[in-house]
């Protein structure tokens, strides 16, 4: 969950952490990186980028089955839309995201999502938003009720500068055994949930099946689901890593996972499904006349913001990260913008505008995060204006 104070201590720990004492660790070795389970759980998680035939064999399942259904319900012959969402990092700014999801449902017209997938704050939000508008009430709280103290206390430790057990209190009260259920629920459907995190021995992402843990159903589900959420909003440095015992040839390793944020802002399954096309015609199932819509909520800025620096360190690298973060975000986005060029998608962008000016007290001040939500909010109830190219494209 980046925000700028946390940013400023990625400069500050690497003055001052020369020296620390290191813990040993068992890491997973990197030839078997991708057979690992994590309490025992086969295929609930793929590394991005990389094509994975269980991910693709269960869309191909989810394709049969809504051939079943076309052929029950209506003309084979007619094309069908799925709609996408796609919610990126941000920190307090996902107040931004919050307030859009639920002004759309206010204005009658928020469709109801194939596949979602969340990083940072956007894990966080992704599964009230793939839930429906039930959770609006519940997203406004969580991204207007609650203040820095609530998330994130200081207290340096051999590996971060701050402590998460606020954060971590918080989502043991949001996401309990019931909303666990509900997605169970809703991928048994042929929906599909899900959030990333970034591996940091192996540089990548990592994409994981939400709601296929959610049907696992026990009590080792919710506490992969609730480790998941948090490491995707763990800035490394500031916060600590989440460390995830896993399992592999009868041995036992910890992997080390962090925001999501670090590998991509936002993001969505194109390259895991590589092949896909190929797979489903092989299985004799028409997908030419599948169509997508892909929405894209980017919790920040995507157009450069002028705001004249002090000449002082601390609010030069301030700076310096939050322009690397955009940067980055924009370049995520291009790739989706591509993506759907490629397919047969239709591209839609939603980001906080640049006549917004933050006027945030704290990194996660409630007034700032509440004009955030009802800017949002405002917007989406008029009928979200969706930038149908990336900025520098119209």
């Amino acid at each position: 969950m980046k925000n700028k104070s946390l940013n400023l201590l990625f400069f500050t720990f690497i003055l001052l952490s020369c020296g620390c004492a290191t813990v040993a660790r068992h890491a997973v070795p990197v030839d078997l990186l991708n057979d690992t389970r994590v309490y025992g759980m086969q295929d609930v998680r793929i590394f991005g980028g990389i094509p994975c035939e269980s991910f693709k064999e269960d869309f191909v399942k989810l394709f049969e089955q809504e051939e079943k259904a076309a052929f029950s319900f209506f003309d084979l012959k007619n094309s069908r839309t799925y709609s996408i969402l796609a919610i990126s990092g941000g920190g307090a700014n996902g107040a931004y995201g919050a307030g859009v999801v639920s002004g759309w449902s206010k204005s009658g017209t928020r469709p109801e999502f194939k596949i979602v997938t969340g990083i940072s704050t956007g894990a966080i939000i992704a599964p009230f938003a793939f839930l429906g508008s039930k959770y609006d009430d519940t997203l406004k709280e969580f991204y207007t009720k609650y203040s820095t103290k609530d998330i994130t206390r200081l207290h340096p430790s051999r590996n971060s500068l701050a402590s998460t057990q606020p954060l971590e209190r918080l989502i043991e009260q949001y996401f309990n055994a019931e909303l666990l259920k509900e997605i169970a629920v809703e991928h048994n459907k042929g929906r599909r949930l899900y959030v990333g995190t970034a591996n940091l021995d192996a540089q990548r992402l990592v994409i994981w099946d939400m709601g296929k843990i959610a049907a696992h159903g026990d009590d080792k589900a919710l506490a992969l689901f609730r480790k998941i959420i948090l490491a995707s909003s763990s800035v490394p440095i500031a916060f600590s890593p989440v460390y995830l015992n896993v399992e592999v040839d009868g041995k036992t390793y910890d992997e080390m996972h962090v925001d999501g944020g670090v590998v991509k802002q936002v993001f969505f399954l194109y390259g895991v499904l590589q092949g896909f096309d190929k797979a489903a015609k092989e299985k004799g199932l028409d997908i030419s006349k599948v169509q997508y819509k892909i929405y894209i909520i980017r919790n920040g800025y995507a157009e450069p913001v002028w705001k004249e620096i002090p000449n002082k360190l601390s609010a030069i690298a301030q700076r310096t990260v939050e322009t690397m973060v955009n940067a980055q975000s924009v370049g995520d986005i291009y790739e989706l913008y591509t993506f759907t060029k490629l397919g047969r998608g239709d591209f839609n962008l939603a980001y906080i505008p640049v006549t917004h000016v933050s006027e945030a007290k704290e990194p996660f001040d409630p007034v700032e995060m509440q004009a955030l939500f009802d800017l949002g909010f405002q917007e989406a109830l008029r009928g979200y204006p969706w930038r149908k190219t990336p900025p520098g494209m119209e």
